[in-house]
């Protein structure tokens, strides 16, 4: 199955230094901020997750939720995380002290990927 949330090495290298020094950690996107295109970084219990967020799926052994509405948007791509230098333009995410901040981009699932995340129940073809 194709995952609906992906990150990129840098990314992956930010989020293993983020649990070495915090321990578990949770990931969630919401629409308000930077254009969209920021997930946050949470300890788990920082953020309270309810009916109106989604779980897209794990980034490196990490939950990535995503606002609802915003995920009525973005549901036809997959999210893919990476991490910049620089600050995030003011940030609440865990990595602001490092330097760096997290940053969403995405790509179209093809046909083929939507169809099969249809097949397999994991969105609506709506």
């Amino acid at each position: 199955m194709v995952d609906r949330v992906v990150a990129t090495p840098a990314a992956l290298e930010l989020i293993a230094l983020l649990k070495e020094k915090h321990g578990e950690l949770m990931f969630h996107q919401s629409g308000g901020c930077c254009d969209n295109s920021a997930a946050n970084c949470y300890l788990p219990g920082e953020v309270m997750i309810g009916p109106a967020d989604v779980l897209l799926g794990e980034v490196g052994g990490c939950p990535f939720y995503i606002g609802k509405l915003q995920y009525e948007t973005w549901k036809r791509t997959q999210i893919i995380l990476d991490a910049l230098d620089g600050a995030g333009g003011g940030t609440f995410s865990l990595e602001a002290p490092e330097g760096k901040h997290f940053h969403s981009g995405s790509r179209l699932f093809t046909d083929a990927e939507w169809s099969e995340l249809v097949a397999g129940g994991v969105v609506t073809d709506d």
